[in-house]
């Protein structure tokens, strides 16, 4: 069978330009995603393409992923990236990944030992927030969730991502071997705690002593990632196949923007990923805080009510007049002022989201950006409102993205077709949409904690302000409802 390792590319194939016979699985990577095969292993490709080196990624996958991996073997562990700009395209051949490993297709014990060989500096995850298993109330390791109670009979057989990578670290202290870096890449808020959590949740109940170690000697550094990465069609991979003449059923598209944040706090080394653009700096938070706000906030109003009015699509979305003044008006009136970054001029960040959004080229589909809002409208949402709330500023399009969550996960759109809603809480939400009228719908899904806490539902500007964006949203429609918001 034919594939990109085994055939020669066009010439306007970017290729890797350094020895791959010299890479070491010095990066082990949990979840080879799409994000992670279009972000962080393309940006360590460029690195080694500027200045060589030995710094290849080992891909872990635990339940799921086999035929992917199964298919990257085959050719050799290379891939594409096609970065689609609205004025053409660019498949980039990706050799930063050396090795991978599955359970379905290795055995656990290979892979918890692939942790703890002497040459492993970084493990880095993006694992999406359910796979940390962090409880959203305490923010502290769930003890319940049945991954974690596994892992804690059974330490040296986990099957979760904290208990592989606290038995990895006690391995390795057994072992006189020096601690890697834990590097979370996924897109949540505070992710260095995130991960921290999880690892010294499983570490002190399990023993004190290595809890201790690890709080001492592993470091956990935040990280904040951006970029417009839609999920593998068979559309995008006919695409991709047509400019490489060979399929590869690994490949992805992405859109030419790329930027990655990192604190620079590493234990045991690093790719010197600044060669690549990346930016090292002491805190992310603003960073992160910036991009949660306007962009994400800004793709999940787009998401949920360019979803109810009809459009499949983000560019869709952005060739309506009506929603992409709402969305800039969005960025730039009720979130950007929530925020604390200095020096960054926020008009011009916006209008490049405005662009970025716009690229005829993605396909970013509405209904992907949609899913697990449950997770997302704490951060993306609901912190910048509590900002208003506390300065009585207005907020009148958040407060529309936030009913158009809502609407969304009532599970119909405006011309009636119902919604297939893919959410960690599915099964609660469709509880509370099924006993409640249209009615009592804001104030019954107002009583997720997980989602509001104790504080929002109490505050009657609150919800008075979703109930009002409800009632638009129910009876005019959902771009009505934004054309409203927009005049009043």
């Amino acid at each position: 069978m034919k594939t990109i390792a085994s055939v020669t590319l066009p010439a306007s194939v970017q290729q890797p330009q350094y020895d791959r016979t010299q890479l070491r699985s010095r990066i082990v990577h949990f979840g080879f995603g799409a994000f992670h095969r279009a972000h962080q292993a393309l940006l360590t490709n460029r690195v080694l393409n500027a200045q060589g080196g030995d710094w290849g990624i080992c891909e872990i996958s635990l339940f799921s992923g086999d035929v992917l991996m199964s298919q990257l073997r085959e050719q050799e562990h290379l891939y594409t990236v096609l970065e689609k700009g609205a004025d053409g395209n660019q498949p980039i051949i990706i050799g930063a990944v050396n090795e991978c490993l599955n359970a379905k297709l290795d055995s656990l014990p290979a892979i918890i030992e692939k942790f703890c060989e002497p040459q492993v500096a970084i493990v880095s995850l993006t694992i999406t927030e359910k796979g940390y298993c962090i409880d959203p109330a305490s923010g502290k390791l769930d003890l319940q969730q049945p991954r974690i109670a596994h892992d804690l009979q059974h330490p040296g057989e986990p099957h979760s991502a904290p208990g592989i990578l606290v038995e990895a670290l006690s391995r390795r202290r057994e072992r006189g071997l020096p601690p890697f870096t834990v590097l979370s890449c996924d897109n949540i808020p505070d992710n260095g705690h995130i991960v921290k959590n999880a690892v010294l949740g499983m570490a002190q109940t399990r023993s004190p002593e290595l809890a201790q170690w690890i709080e001492e000697n592993v470091s956990f550094p935040a990280t904040m990632v951006d970029r417009i990465v839609p999920a593998a069609t068979d559309e995008s991979l006919a695409e991709i196949g047509e400019a490489l003449g060979v399929f590869d059923p690994c490949a992805i598209s992405c859109e030419p923007f790329i930027q990655w944040v990192i604190e620079d706090n590493f234990v045991a080394g690093r790719p010197a990923w600044e060669v690549a653009g990346v930016q090292l700096v002491q805190d992310v938070q603003p960073w992160e805080q910036m991009k949660l706000r306007m962009l994400n906030g800004s793709h999940s109003f787009l998401a949920y009510l360019g979803y109810l009015a009809g459009f499949a699509h983000i560019n869709d979305c952005m060739q309506d007049e009506v929603f992409r003044t709402a969305v800039r008006r969005l960025m730039l009136q009720e979130q950007a002022p929530t925020l604390r970054i200095t020096g960054v001029d926020l008009i011009a960040y916006a209008d490049s989201l405005i662009d970025r959004f716009s690229n005829p080229a993605l396909k970013h589909r509405t209904w992907q950006i949609a899913m697990d809002g449950s997770q997302k409208l704490p951060q993306r949402m609901l912190d910048g409102v509590r900002v208003h709330l506390q300065r009585e500023t207005p907020w009148p399009l958040l407060a529309l993205g936030i009913a158009g969550w809502m609407r969304y996960v009532s599970g119909v759109d405006d011309a009636g077709n119902s919604i297939d809603i893919r959410d960690p809480l599915a099964d609660k939400i469709h509880a509370i949409v099924e006993t409640s009228s249209v009615d009592e719908r804001v104030t019954a899904l107002l009583a997720l904690k997980e989602i509001f806490g104790s504080d929002l539902p109490q505050n009657p500007t609150f919800v008075n302000a979703i109930n009002y964006a409800w009632q638009t949203l129910t009876t005019e429609g959902a771009h009505a409802a934004v054309k409203r918001a927009l005049d009043n």
